[in-house]
């Protein structure tokens, strides 16, 4: 089983604790995993950190695609690729409607024929073999539109990429799932029972078949949340606000995948509930009704003995081969530790 550690989203106290990625680069964690929502990119902190470390690997957990071309995504990866050693893992992702309309400006529908030729497009960057052409549904190289001049010439990318950079995307549908099983190196779910991994492993799965492709070449990597501390209801207290914005807030009534997410895994009536309380303001409610049993069953709460065995779930998972990485959101430096020597 793999660590990685998950910086978070950067707020209006933005920091990046750097002693304690260098704790965890020491101890042997594998990643560390930069995220950008509507404020902070998640290129410029993956870059600070692996200015900084030497051995522990740095990724985008996620690029949001509406943000960038594909040229412009991959040139980004190569970059940070080439000045670190090979160390940059490039994950990407669509985000949602209300981000990706929102903020960006841009079109959300269809977004995953849009990943798929996203990905198209940077695999041919990557490899390098010859002038990028690619005539999709929603990119076009050269762009041949509206507007066009007629001329762009197919060009190839100034510097070598490594076509064996693996690419993540974030995905919790079936078919988001599916795709990322088909075509990239690796998936973010964002948060995952290790005792019922079935919940994605099915649809990654028909994603391997259609794909030619074998698990084992593949990173299953969820999003662990860590609270550490003496009682365990006040450990779980941050974990279900987070959880209660993913699955009350994060989306429109009609369309918010966490919370479809959530009824999936078998917490339907919560879910509903969580998302009325959280649309109608009342936050405070939509936290505590977030199930102690969700946050036990994806996080890891508590004082360290509790953590360890909570630990042995994961464990077994791992030696199993249903996942891959556990990806850590909120550690302290006595949970990174206490995590390593039980894990690694």
């Amino acid at each position: 089983m793999k660590l990685g550690i998950l910086l978070g989203l950067a707020t209006t106290d933005f920091r990046i604790d750097i002693d304690a990625i260098l704790e965890a680069e020491a101890l042997g964690y594998d990643s560390v995993w930069s995220s950008e929502a509507y404020g902070s990119d998640a290129v410029s902190p993956a870059a600070w950190v692996l200015a900084r470390t030497s051995k522990i690997r740095v990724g985008t957990a996620i690029m949001q695609m509406p943000a960038r071309t594909p040229a412009a995504a991959a040139g980004t990866a190569m970059t940070l690729h080439k000045l670190s050693g090979g160390r940059f893992l490039f994950g990407l992702g669509p985000s949602g409607p209300q981000v990706v309309e929102g903020w960006h400006g841009m079109p959300y529908a269809n977004s995953l024929a849009r990943m798929r030729e996203y990905i198209s497009i940077v695999r041919l960057i990557l490899a390098r073999e010859a002038p990028v052409e690619f005539a999709g549904d929603h990119y076009r190289l050269p762009y041949d539109g509206p507007g066009a001049t007629g001329l762009g010439k197919p060009l190839k990318s100034m510097i070598h990429g490594d076509p064996a950079m693996p690419i993540y995307t974030a995905a919790i549908t079936p078919a988001g799932l599916r795709l990322a099983a088909e075509l990239a190196d690796g998936v973010f779910p964002i948060f995952l029972d290790p005792d019922r991994t079935g919940i994605v492993s099915e649809s990654l799965d028909r994603g391997f078949a259609a794909g030619g492709r074998s698990a084992a070449d593949f990173d299953l990597a969820p999003f662990v949340w860590v609270g550490m501390g003496a009682g365990i209801a006040e450990c779980r207290a941050p974990i279900k606000r987070d959880m209660a914005l993913y699955i009350g807030g994060m989306g429109a009534r009609r369309k918010n995948f966490y919370n479809d997410y959530a009824k999936r895994m078998g917490f339907e009536s919560a879910a509903a509930e969580i998302q009325e309380l959280f649309l109608a303001g009342r936050r405070g409610e939509a936290a505590a009704a977030v199930p102690d049993a969700l946050v036990d069953a994806t996080s890891l709460v508590g004082p360290p003995e509790h953590i360890v065995a909570q630990l042995r779930a994961w464990k077994a998972a791992g030696e199993r081969g249903a996942v891959n990485s556990m990806l850590l959101r909120g550690a302290s430096r006595e949970a990174l530790r206490v995590i390593a020597e039980e894990m690694l």
